[in-house]
């Protein structure tokens, strides 16, 4: 069991944003408060035969529902993918992608099950394509409209996976996605958010504006009922026909006449070609857990096995949790990864990626030495070894042969051993902001995750580098972290978060939490996190603060601190004592359901 040091009011976050242990200043450590209108225990259970973390009220419910008519774990994530869809038009959809791990207690100590369902750059897309004559950015081309949705991949993947894997008939578990959309929803505050955020693009377009418009043209506000018929009827379609019911058909047909309309890229062949691909995950072994996470073309494993690496030697436990030691440590390994992220990471179906290397503990150690221990790495610091030249003779050779402030995640695990954990996304609020009419499809803007060109950043602020530019069929770089922890082949840990290229520093420091400080699960996502992506050269605290003490030093040693909201949601689910413990990140409103 962790050992449990937090004070009684932890029980009342949502009034309690710091608290002190008898102790010197570095046992001090601050939280976020919970949501409005939202109790710790909307956010935490423990249960022994299922548990189910979302970030919908609607999609927990209906997973845990799937569930209990004997659906098996594969089943419950399949409806929640798809209650998600509809409940977070703003994050996710069908007209999005993704990738997922899945931990079956039966493999042992075989690696997760690692699938990449990720959008694609349809095949007429080329490397200039968001630039001028002058070769600049076309401001807004790769975010907004047609030409900034890539080929959807989230139907795909998840009827894959539930036709090898699933118990129940797809009707079924996609039911409550059917009925949802159909019926309606009231609007909560981070929909309207997203909705008012995205007024001009859902005006631009009259099939989005039919959707999120009331009948005088104006954009829908929280309280306003949001219903989504046709995309009732597309799901429908889908739970009958499976994977020809988007990919084929009537939907395919409208799908790329509004491609055809608007003079997009998009074809029936590059649905016909869409495939989902199985990777071999990113696997490091930290301190007696072993740690398993996405490949690319999600930079997200290979940089958490990274900064896990580069700090697996320091003993940042006796220091706590937010002195400024273990801070400066964190953000430096994180500006670290970013740097090397820049460089190195693309899609490997297209580029090499030195992966073992990067994720080498030789490699990470000379990183590790290049950290000075008191003074804050500089604007033009960039990280000058090689992690080729640390990787094996056939590693190279093997690789050879072949890388949103929005997104969503879930994680589910029951008494069994297994874990699921997936991310899914359309990129930024409302993707493209294109709706398929008469389809409710509404299409991703993940061409913005390419390089528009080498140096340019993307929505997050990433620095796009050579082997992340645009080329037809290739899959973006993603941030997405879909994470396990196991211990001697069995399920510890299964979790990750949304949040473009924050997730990843949000699922390291939520895992080096439980494990480094001992801090149960709620505590470990509920604690102040920072952020630091080599460029711009900030170090990012969540509004709720560091200890005056932590910042104080903090500066001293030349960090430039920003207070911004990061944007993480972690779900997450621990295996305890033959308990499951799962837990939605206080800082939305998600939900936590099982028995």
């Amino acid at each position: 069991m962790k050992n449990i040091y937090i004070l009684s009011c932890l029980t009342l976050l949502n009034s309690c944003s710091a608290f002190k242990t008898s102790g010197p200043y570095e046992k001090e450590i601050h939280y976020v408060s919970l949501a409005k209108g939202q109790t710790k225990a909307d956010h935490e259970k423990v249960t022994e035969k299922i548990n189910i973390a979302t970030q919908g009220s609607f999609a927990t419910k209906a997973a845990y529902e799937t569930f209990k008519k004997g659906g098996n774990i594969i089943d419950a994530a399949t409806t929640a993918s798809f209650v998600l869809a509809v409940e977070r038009p703003q994050s996710t959809g069908i007209g999005g992608g993704g990738f997922a791990l899945y931990h079956d207690a039966n493999r042992g100590k075989d690696f997760p099950l690692t699938v990449d369902f990720r959008e694609k750059a349809p095949i007429n897309a080329h490397e200039k394509m968001f630039l001028d004559d002058k070769g600049e950015v076309i401001s807004r081309m790769s975010l907004d409209g047609i030409f900034s949705a890539g080929v959807p991949g989230m139907v795909a993947g998840m009827l894959e996976l539930h036709k090898e894997h699933g118990k129940l008939p797809l009707e079924t578990v996609m039911q409550a996605a059917i009925k949802l959309a159909r019926d309606g929803f009231t609007i909560y505050p981070e929909l309207a958010y997203a909705i008012s955020k995205r007024e001009n693009i859902i005006k631009r377009y009259k099939a989005t504006c039919a959707i999120f418009c009331d009948k005088n043209g104006d954009i829908l506000k929280e309280g306003d009922k949001l219903v989504q018929s046709d995309l009732s009827k597309t799901l429908k379609i889908i739970s009958k026909k499976g994977r020809d019911g988007f990919y084929k058909g009537t939907i395919a047909k409208a799908l790329v006449g509004e491609h055809r309309r608007l003079k997009g890229l998009m074809t029936q062949k590059d649905l016909d070609k869409y495939e989902v691909k199985y990777r071999d995950p990113i696997r490091g072994d930290y301190k007696g857990y072993e740690v398993f996470s996405m490949s690319p073309p999600s930079s997200g494993g290979v940089h958490i096995i990274e900064i896990l690496n580069i700090l697996r030697k320091d003993d940042l436990k006796t220091y706590g949790v937010q002195h400024s030691k273990t801070v400066h440590l964190r953000a430096s390994a994180m500006q670290a990864a970013f740097s090397d992220r820049a460089s190195y990471l693309g899609d490997t179906d297209f580029t090499y990626v030195p992966v073992t290397g990067l994720t080498s503990k030789k490699y990470a150690d000379d990183v590790r030495y290049s950290i000075p221990e008191n003074k804050a790495l500089n604007s033009v610091w960039s990280n000058m070894n090689d992690p080729s030249k640390y990787e094996a003779k056939e590693d190279r050779e093997l690789v050879n042969k072949y890388e949103s402030p929005e997104t969503t995640h879930f994680t589910i695990a029951d008494g069994k051993g297994n874990v699921f954990v997936s991310t899914q996304t359309l990129n930024g609020y409302l993707g493209s902001g294109v709706i398929v009419p008469g389809t409710g499809i509404l299409l991703n803007n993940e061409m913005d995750d390419f390089a528009t060109k080498p140096g340019a950043n993307n929505l997050f602020g990433a620095v796009g580098g050579e082997k992340n530019l645009v080329q037809p069929e290739k899959r973006p770089l993603s941030s997405m972290s879909p994470t396990i922890v196991t211990k001697d082949g069995k399920a510890v840990l299964g979790l990750g978060s949304p949040s473009g290229t924050r997730i990843l520093t949000c699922v390291v420091q939520t895992i080096m939490n439980y494990l480094d400080h001992d801090m149960p699960l709620y505590e470990s996502i509920a604690a102040t996190r920072v952020h630091h992506q080599w460029k711009p050269n900030v170090l990012y605290v969540e509004e709720s603060g560091l200890p005056a003490r932590t910042i104080k030093d903090l500066k001293r040693m030349e960090h430039e601190i920003e207070y911004k909201k990061l944007g993480c949601r972690v779900q997450a689910i621990s295996f305890e004592d033959g308990k499951l413990r799962g837990v939605s990140d206080p800082r939305g409103r998600g939900l936590v359901l099982g028995e």
